[in-house]
């Protein structure tokens, strides 16, 4: 806790309503292909990738293509996260190594450029 110059404590205004809080942790692994619906605030829809065994990799020519993940080989984002797939991990897959460029967890499909 926070403590002014004169030494007394900050205190919360107030505590977080509830659509000021979190969500749950989602964590994409590898694994057979499974989906998740939420609902969102609005009353609409978001798909979240609870495992994917596939990723949309886009080759030095532009060209996409729907490969199988062999394994995450590193998390720039976390080292301690092994196995799971963020937007920057570096995936091994049937074309090559790969980085994951879109957000598995958040848009339900995992998106990846060749390196």
């Amino acid at each position: 806790m926070n403590r002014k110059i004169s030494g007394g404590k900050y205190r919360k205004a107030r505590k977080k309503k509830k659509y000021e809080l979190a969500g749950k942790t989602v964590y994409t692994v590898l694994g057979k292909e499974k989906r998740k619906q939420l609902r969102v605030m609005g009353g609409g829809a978001k798909t979240i990738l609870l495992s994917a065994e596939k990723a949309n990799v886009i080759d030095k020519n532009g060209k996409a293509k729907t490969v199988k993940i062999k394994s995450v080989v590193q998390v720039p984002a976390n080292r301690y996260l092994k196995g799971i797939l963020f937007k920057g991990s570096i995936i091994d897959t049937e074309l090559g190594k790969a980085r994951v460029t879109s957000r598995p967890a958040q848009d339900g499909v995992v998106n990846a450029v060749l390196i």
